[in-house]
């Protein structure tokens, strides 16, 4: 190996075979448009995998999720399009689902910490479909930047059936969190690795390169969702349910 190997290929140690990969969390463009709903628009072929801790939610309690979220842009503004939640507790699973329309399925996620490590976990039954490694602390971020990321807003696609079958509701939901209190942010070695699923299939997004990985420590309020598109409708439209999820 040459030095100018030596100089592009040296950041962790041992160099042949490093303790952690280079961040962020990158993956196929292609595969992002095939999975992201107009007028959706995908700008970059990132995808954020988010593990969450949920230890005192009002009405919900203690619980942790773990899904996917894909950063794109509506209107010019940019925000995030919520493609897969899972959670280990009905209440947030339902009224997720059914107020706000996040696509929340039953399953195993877990956030601790082992000693040096930040670890979260996904279990879909037996099966282990997702684990997350990360440096606990390791460098402080600005908590200004980290508030402006989580204002902005969240898309997720509410899918309600009529009874014969067919989409009965199928709207572009638009929420924003409310009251947000940053407590902390960090940045650190980063690692994600997938396995393939049939009922939870979080790999159908590869990791091509890990980009960054950032623990937020925070209180937030998920506030009421509006309709900013109704596919069967073809117009766009307005509501505001007075309801919100407080962790």
């Amino acid at each position: 190996m040459n030095m100018e190997d030596v100089e592009r290929n040296a950041f962790a140690m041992p160099l042949t075979s490093p303790a952690f990969p280079a961040g962020p969390y990158r993956t196929d463009l292609d595969a992002l448009r095939a999975v992201v709903p107009e007028p959706l628009q995908v700008t970059r072929p990132i995808v954020k995998y988010e593990f969450i801790r949920m230890p005192d939610s009002t009405g919900f309690g203690d619980y942790a999720e773990s899904g996917q979220v894909i950063p794109v842009t509506f209107e010019g503004q940019e925000g995030s399009y919520v493609h897969s939640m899972y959670l280990n507790d009905e209440a947030p699973i339902a009224g997720g689902r059914e107020l706000w329309g996040f696509p929340k399925k039953l399953a195993a996620p877990s956030l601790t910490v082992e000693k040096d490590t930040l670890l979260g976990t996904l279990d879909y039954g037996p099966v282990r479909v997702a684990t997350a490694t990360m440096g606990y602390k390791h460098r402080t971020l600005d908590s200004a930047a980290v508030l402006a990321s989580l204002l902005a807003p969240n898309y997720p696609l509410k899918i309600i059936p009529h009874a014969d079958g067919s989409a009965r509701i199928c709207e572009l939901v638009r929420s924003f969190l409310e009251d947000v209190t940053v407590k902390g942010a960090w940045s650190g070695p980063a690692a994600l690795s997938l396995a393939h699923h049939a009922l939870a299939p979080v790999a159908q997004l590869p990791v091509l390169e890990v980009i960054s990985g950032t623990p937020i420590l925070a209180d937030i309020t998920l506030g009421p969702g509006s309709v900013v598109h109704d596919y069967l409708a073809g117009t766009l439209t307005a509501s505001q349910p007075n309801l919100k999820e407080i962790s």
